[in-house]
């Protein structure tokens, strides 16, 4: 008689794995690889500049890169400069969210 016996999960452990201090490796790569998917360069802004999820996505991504720094521990506790700076990215992707934020027109047009 064949019996099957329960599938367990196999859990891989590595050295960065163990750490709690630190970001699983290649994090902050894959997000600045996403911002930088992602930013509305000088030539896409006319076209960009007013959408405002496109502009959220652009601000969430580098608050991401600003987390992921290796001088912002992933166990931290306590406010540091980069944990600053992704506070204030996603407040400024929200109030594009919510409406609050719109383009402010290019200074170059007159408007």
């Amino acid at each position: 008689m064949n019996r099957c016996r329960p599938v367990r999960p196999v859990i891989v452990s590595s050295p960065a794995a163990n750490d709690a201090s630190r970001w699983p490796q290649g994090s902050r790569a894959a997000a600045e690889a996403l911002h930088q998917q992602l930013v509305i360069s000088d030539r896409q802004w006319h076209a960009l500049k007013g959408h405002p999820q496109r502009r959220a996505a652009e601000q969430l991504a580098a608050a991401l890169v600003q987390l992921l720094d290796d001088a912002n521990a992933a166990n931290g506790r306590g406010s540091t400069p980069q944990r600053q700076q992704a506070l204030a990215l996603v407040r400024h992707a929200l109030a594009w969210l919510e409406g609050e934020l719109r383009d402010p027109g290019c200074p170059s047009h007159g408007r």
